[in-house]
């Protein structure tokens, strides 16, 4: 049994879909089919749950926007021939909308991962329907039934031992050869909605593939393979063929988007290889992330990550920056769910680089200013280059004003502002 996990812009639009059934046509194995939501679906439930909470009054034309993607999907796909999956998808959105119209509660987060689940429960719904009328039957999985997590909504921590019970009972392939379920969203024992973090479908597909044993996991990207920088951002990047678990850990910590930073440990305590293939080419070998004896001599990995906020933070009674108060910082960070990216610190003061959080910014920044004077940068660069040299330093480095470095044996860091 083997897991693909298909991408939002793999399934972006009717000809995407196309496709994705052109790859899955051809395997005669055991499958299931990690589906994330279509195209930038996420961003726009994410905008529809920020008008819901904050009751600016544009949560009708927001939903009206997503309603319209997606049955311009279904009608390109379907031609004509889409009652019965058009009544799924008007129940699906029906749901949402009995969402809409209650009350916000006062947890933001709760209240998104009520919204943003939809964005995978349609596209999962569209696939599976469009694989059955193609004479490919794919049962359609819930996966919020079978992968269990605590309540830390926004980033839930899954509760392995109930999970593999559930999937196990679910995933039998005895009338069946190929399933079709969400990435990135999980339920609670109570079946209330989470969400295992943005992004999060890769770690779907590693989960499953860990609790289920399978033989291996493939993502399928629009890029053909594990590169040495986003090909969107440069021109002279280069395939890396094959990579360690712990050398796949490391970039995808520092931000690199091929892969979730979850991703890696439930595969690597099985030893299960994971592809990295075009679904532009299916047929071009990719990348593979495996356990490695030999020692891979790499090129030069750079990743950056934009919309970041760089603060300084340095006592107002001017005491040492020391265990006590990082502690108290890292608590305020938690309890903001903030991922430190990078940090620094002198004896009376704290640097740290963190992504860019619109919605809880001023109330972050005004706790912060109770104990320390807080200064800050918005939208800044961080660029993180594994197996680095001088020249390529000075080439990524050599038109912009450098406000932190950092270098160790492997990996230099910058953060930068654009002049």
């Amino acid at each position: 049994m083997n897991i693909y996990k298909f991408g939002g812009a793999s399934v972006r639009d009717a000809e995407s879909i196309k496709n994705l059934f052109q790859i899955l046509n051809t395997q005669k194995t055991n499958l299931i089919i990690v589906v994330s939501a279509m195209g930038k679906m996420t961003d726009a439930l994410e905008s529809l749950c920020h008008h819901y909470f904050n009751k600016t009054g544009e949560t009708a034309q927001a939903l009206q926007n997503i309603k319209e993607y997606h049955f311009n999907i279904i009608r390109n796909l379907f031609t004509g021939d889409d009652r019965e999956v058009c009544e799924k998808i008007e129940r699906l959105f029906a749901d949402l909308e009995a969402v809409l119209e209650t009350e916000p509660s006062l947890c933001y987060d709760y209240e998104y991962d009520r919204i943003i689940s939809f964005g995978e429960l349609l596209s999962t719904t569209i696939v599976a329907a469009y694989l059955e009328k193609q004479g490919r039957k794919a049962k359609l999985v819930d996966i919020r039934k079978c992968i269990k997590t605590d309540v830390n909504y926004r980033n839930a921590n899954v509760n392995p031992e109930l999970s593999g019970q559930l999937c196990r009972k679910v995933f039998t392939f005895q009338d069946t050869f190929m399933y079709v379920t969400q990435g990135f969203i999980a339920g609670t024992t109570t079946n209330q909605t989470t969400t295992l973090g943005r992004e999060g479908s890769d770690y779907t597909a590693a989960l499953l593939a860990n609790l289920l044993d399978a033989e291996s996991v493939t993502i399928w990207k629009d890029v053909p393979g594990i590169m040495s920088a986003d090909p969107k951002q440069y021109d002279d990047t280069e395939i890396i063929p094959k990579l360690s678990y712990r050398e796949a850990i490391e970039l995808s910590n520092f931000g690199a988007k091929v892969i979730h930073p979850k991703t890696i440990k439930p595969i690597q305590n099985k030893k299960i290889p994971l592809y990295v293939k075009s679904f532009l080419h299916p047929d071009a070998p990719g990348s593979v992330i495996r356990e490695l004896d030999e020692k891979l001599k790499l090129p030069p990995i750079y990743i950056d990550k934009d919309h970041q906020l760089l603060l300084t933070l340095t006592p107002r009674d001017f005491s040492f920056i020391a265990e006590e108060k990082l502690s108290a910082i890292f608590s305020i960070l938690a309890k903001y769910r903030l991922k430190l990216n990078l940090m620094q610190n002198s004896a009376i003061s704290f640097s740290f680089c963190i992504d860019c959080a619109d919605a809880v910014f001023d109330d972050f920044i005004r706790e912060l200013k109770d104990e320390y004077e807080v200064l800050y940068n918005k939208d800044v660069r961080l660029i993180t280059i594994r197996h680095y040299n001088d020249a390529i330093i000075r080439r990524l480095t050599e038109d912009k004003t450098i406000l932190v470095e950092q270098k160790s044996r492997l990996t230099a860091r910058f953060v930068v502002t654009n002049n």
